[in-house]
């Protein structure tokens, strides 16, 4: 098994996907372009379900020295639909598919605001540069741009900063006062929730967040609620979720059972904390995601998103 592909670095981590102990890429390119010429769709889903992002890349790489094709294209020929988007989102880079997925929310007439926010609120500021980066490479357009051409006023600006999220120490007792004082006027001031929110660390933020419901008398979110409105609000309502409980916040979304949700967030989400959010799922739902996919998909693509939850709850 080639060290770049080391299984130290996985192991302990709360996603589905895990490096598929056996790996040979030549061997998994080889069975990917026999499944291609017999259009056997089950088979292309047994193989790049089980192999982790890295080894996908590897398997792509050896397709393309095999065949002079891109594995990406092939799949795009002999696929549709549904199953061919997860598939192709199986053998991008995970920066590359939350680009793609910004672009679709920003994508035709009006904007997919949640879709904006769930990427912005639950990522850090490296792989938001990271994704800025590849969205440039893939759009030759300035993700920062687009954000403000979409959004305005308050919203546009939290929107930002969460993209460029600042990394700034600060005093709980301050922050707890700025948010409370910035709610005391007729009108409440978005500037400190927003400076606050997007540049300290999640630790710090959960203790401001709580003694601010101590101080108030009321939970954050009926704060937010009552004083601010319309885009603003809802922004700041997802990223005080993802401060306080990404993984619930991210399992409500999966609830909704809509294609484009449920298959980018379990992609996005397999090697990192999809453990968490399939807990968050059964504790929100009574039901697992495992039982619940079988409800709303069927076919290969209930195979390949099942196949990137592992296992029933």
């Amino acid at each position: 098994m080639d060290e770049n592909f080391s299984s130290d670095m996985w192991w302990g981590t709360l996603g589905t996907i895990r490096p598929f102990p056996n790996f040979h890429p030549d061997r998994d390119a080889a069975d990917i372009q026999a499944a291609l010429e017999r259009k056997d769709a089950a088979a292309l889903v047994r193989i790049l379900t089980n192999r982790n992002n890295a080894q996908r890349q590897a398997v792509a790489q050896s397709f393309q020295d095999q065949t002079k094709q891109d594995l990406s294209g092939v799949l795009k020929k002999v696929l549709s639909g549904e199953l061919e988007e997860l598939l192709l989102q199986l053998v991008m880079l995970p920066e590359q598919l939350e680009a793609q997925r910004l672009k679709a929310a920003m994508a035709g007439l009006g904007t997919d605001e949640e879709t904006l926010l769930e990427i912005l609120c639950s990522r850090s500021r490296k792989t938001l540069q990271e994704v800025a980066a590849v969205y440039r490479q893939m759009y030759k357009k300035d993700l920062e741009k687009e954000l403000k051409a979409e959004t305005s006023g308050d919203f546009a600006r939290l929107v930002v900063a969460l993209l460029n999220k600042a990394a700034t120490a600060g005093s709980v007792q301050r922050d707890v006062q700025a948010l409370a004082a910035s709610l005391s006027g007729k009108k409440a001031e978005a500037g400190p929730w927003i400076n606050i929110l997007t540049s300290r660390d999640s630790d710090h933020l959960d203790k401001v967040l709580m003694e601010l419901e101590l101080e108030t008398g009321q939970t954050v979110d009926q704060l937010v609620e009552k004083r601010f409105s319309g885009d603003f609000r809802l922004g700041l309502r997802v990223l005080v979720q993802c401060i306080q409980n990404p993984e619930v916040y991210l399992a409500q979304r999966l609830l909704t059972m809509k294609t484009s949700l449920v298959q980018g967030i379990m992609v996005s989400h397999s090697e990192e904390d999809l453990l968490r959010i399939r807990a968050a799922f059964l504790r929100l739902s009574g039901s697992s995601l495992y039982s619940t996919l079988q409800k709303h998909f069927k076919g290969e693509q209930l195979l390949a998103l099942q196949a990137i939850c592992r296992s029933e709850d």
